[in-house]
């Protein structure tokens, strides 16, 4: 049962090109040699002081000892300061578990600075109930056949935080996926998407975050 956090970080107005600057060059190796997966790093063209990144653990047990041994670690220590310096707020987190992973990238060496042309798209729904038995089944052939098929998905996790230094948002049931196109100009209108299952069990209006990868993005 794979666990992945949905981070999406608030910065400071013309911070984020140095956000992303310092974590892909200090933090990505760091964190997986913790025990976690960054699995995607994006730019939002719609929020340009926002910075949204996903990463993945085994499990929750394993998630509390990787969190814990890099933010008590000496890379995290160096560089928290200037990490911080960059951010507003770094509380919007959704903690997930995957239904559908997204497939290993190959990540560029650190120094990498061109990103990929590759266009995705993050959907949150706010759902009553677990639609996880019903993803694969109605909701991801109804995505594919409007031209947007997942590339990864997730629901909410309701495991207790383990690790409450790094809040997630709690109190909410969330049904996510990603989809990706080769450039922009491939993204369908994706408000035109019928899914009737889960829009009868919206509890509040869905998100949809147009993201880019970074250069060293492994979701490319």
């Amino acid at each position: 049962m794979t666990i992945y956090e949905l981070r999406r970080y608030t910065l400071r107005p013309g911070r984020r090109d140095a956000l992303i600057e310092l974590f892909e060059r200090e933090f990505v190796e760091p964190q997986e040699a913790a025990g976690m997966r960054v699995s995607g790093t994006f730019r939002d063209p719609d929020a340009p002081d926002t910075f949204t990144w996903l990463r993945g653990f085994p499990d929750m047990a394993a998630r509390k000892a990787a969190l814990e041994t890099f933010y008590s670690g000496p890379v995290w220590l160096a560089h928290r300061e200037e990490a911080n310096a960059t951010m507003l707020d770094s509380d919007d987190v959704l903690l997930l578990r995957a239904l559908t992973e997204p497939a290993p990238g190959s990540r560029p060496p650190v120094g990498a600075v061109a990103p990929p042309p590759a266009a995705y798209v993050a959907t949150i729904y706010p759902v009553d109930g677990d639609l996880a038995a019903h993803f694969a089944t109605v909701v991801a052939p109804a995505l594919t056949e409007a031209g947007a098929p997942p590339v990864a998905s997730f629901v909410t996790e309701h495991a207790e935080n383990t690790f409450p230094r790094l809040p997630v948002r709690s109190g909410e049931n969330v049904l996510v996926w990603f989809a990706r196109w080769e450039r922009d100009s491939d993204v369908p209108d994706l408000a035109a998407v019928d899914l009737p299952l889960v829009e009868s069990r919206l509890t509040a209006a869905p998100q949809r975050l147009r993201l880019r990868p970074t250069a060293r993005s492994a979701m490319r």
